[in-house]
């Protein structure tokens, strides 16, 4: 019989958090290993339990969601992230992502959205709730052309493609057999080249531009 993945919840509302519990223990595939109630409980159990997946609420006391996620990040503990909230918001959506979320499910559609999450990022999967992957989509859809994107060469463009996928300059790096360096390099060239300026500049045109590319 297969291992069932860990799973930890941390939300300051106990009655969501039970919620929660309720709907994952439900599932056979997964079992929840603890609750945390604010950041820095979460951040000490993910250290000395390992869960597989942690679902983090962004508005949290002590440490909120994008603090949490930069700590799990610097830790390098393997465990998968992933942000709950209420915003749906693309700024906010984009942040996630790179500070190292795999999945964003809103609150308001949590209840259906949690466990179909769990199964996509436990498989190696991006997953965001329905609303949020609507509204971005239709946003895509709205824009025809892409100027300067015809000035991108063949390997800048699966570079934008795969920034479009949420893919660090790692997880890039592995996926076309070539340097960090070399990533972190197209990367340049194509903010140079679109004119984008700032650090989330460049993963909102390729979110926005995903159909175009």
């Amino acid at each position: 019989m297969m291992d069932k993945k860990r799973i930890l919840i941390a939300d300051d509302h106990p009655i969501f958090r039970s919620g929660l519990r309720a709907l994952i223990d439900a599932d056979a595939s997964f079992a929840v290993m603890a609750e945390a109630a604010d950041g820095e409980q979460a951040l000490s159990l993910i250290m000395d339990e390992s869960p597989d997946v942690a679902i983090i609420d962004y508005n949290m006391p002590k440490l909120n969601g994008f603090e949490l996620l930069k700590e799990i990040s610097q830790s390098k503990v393997p465990v998968i992230p992933v942000m709950l909230t209420m915003h749906n918001d693309e700024a906010m959506f984009s942040k996630a992502f790179e500070l190292g979320a795999r999945g964003y499910v809103l609150k308001d559609s949590a209840g259906v959205d949690i466990v179909n999450c769990l199964h996509a990022v436990t498989q190696g999967q991006i997953y965001t709730s329905a609303v949020v992957t609507t509204y971005l989509l239709k946003r895509a859809s709205r824009i025809r052309s892409v100027d300067g994107v015809e000035s991108l060469t063949p390997a800048e463009r699966k570079v934008l493609q795969l920034i479009a996928d949420y893919k660090t300059s790692r997880e890039i790096a592995d996926e076309l057999s070539i340097s960090v360096r070399t990533v972190e390099n197209h990367r340049m060239n194509i903010c140079s080249k679109l004119d984008l300026h700032g650090s989330h500049a460049l993963i909102k045109f390729a979110i926005a531009h995903l159909s175009s590319l």
